[in-house]
């Protein structure tokens, strides 16, 4: 049977993003999951700074990677390392796994955005850089004028993908604190920095089914749960009542 349903971009994808979190699964959850969805993931973060205690990493890097999943460490870590000024010995433990993607970030720690954009430009010919721009701090509210200058900002520096803060639990950034999308400030960021760069943080199914229905259903997504990888593709293709009217 042929249904008419959204046109998903394929792997390789460069945009159509599914960003996976992945924040305690184990090596045999990995493989049970890559086993059934690996075509529906593009990008896996060892989310917040887990990557430095995880157990056997090397080899859930080497399942991802195989998969044809880009894999990279969270932000955090990164925060972690430039607190104590060791960015370049943060690039060398992330080589030393085979990781060729690296994130920089602002969302802990008070770091100038000029600084950003010199770690970005550090980093930018060794990895393939992610930038989250946005506070995990739900009281720290940025003007829409100032995450679009600095999205825009982070892309011009080098970095390959922006990514708009809304933390795995969906209550900072571009989310109220009560979970509540900022929809306002998602429409003048998604007017202003071209889709096929940013990623849009969506951690709940919600805000996954708004972010498809304003952006289509190749719009960059991250923080997805693993255990929403299928729900979500299933959201994309138009196969869910939310989404069900969605078209090309």
């Amino acid at each position: 049977m042929e249904l008419s349903i959204p046109t998903r971009t394929q792997k390789p994808r460069t945009h159509g993003l599914t960003c996976l979190t992945d924040t305690g699964s184990t090596l045999r959850d990995v493989e049970a999951m890559l086993s059934d969805y690996a075509d529906y993931i593009d990008v896996a973060k060892f989310g917040v700074g887990s990557a430095y205690v995880t157990p056997r990493l090397k080899e859930k890097v080497e399942l991802y990677q195989s998969a044809g999943i880009t894999v990279y460490f969270g932000g955090t870590l990164t925060e972690k390392a430039i607190s104590q000024d060791k960015f370049d010995d943060l690039m060398t433990y992330v080589e030393g796994y085979g990781v060729a993607a690296i994130e920089v970030s602002a969302g802990t720690i008070d770091i100038h955005h000029d600084e950003i954009l010199k770690y970005i430009d550090r980093a930018k010919d060794r990895f393939q850089v992610f930038t989250e721009i946005g506070s995990k701090d739900v009281d720290t509210i940025m003007a829409p004028s100032v995450w679009i200058s600095r999205l825009g900002e982070a892309i011009a520096a080098g970095s390959d993908y922006v990514i708009a803060e809304g933390r795995d639990s969906g209550t900072a950034g571009i989310f109220r604190g009560s979970g509540e999308i900022r929809t306002g400030l998602v429409e003048d960021i998604g007017a202003q920095i071209p889709l096929e760069r940013l990623i849009l943080e969506a951690p709940t199914q919600k805000s996954q089914m708004y972010m498809i229905n304003r952006f289509g259903a190749n719009v960059n997504l991250g923080n997805i749960k693993p255990a929403d990888v299928l729900i979500l593709e299933a959201q994309r293709s138009g196969l869910r009542y939310e989404t069900f009217e969605l078209g090309d």
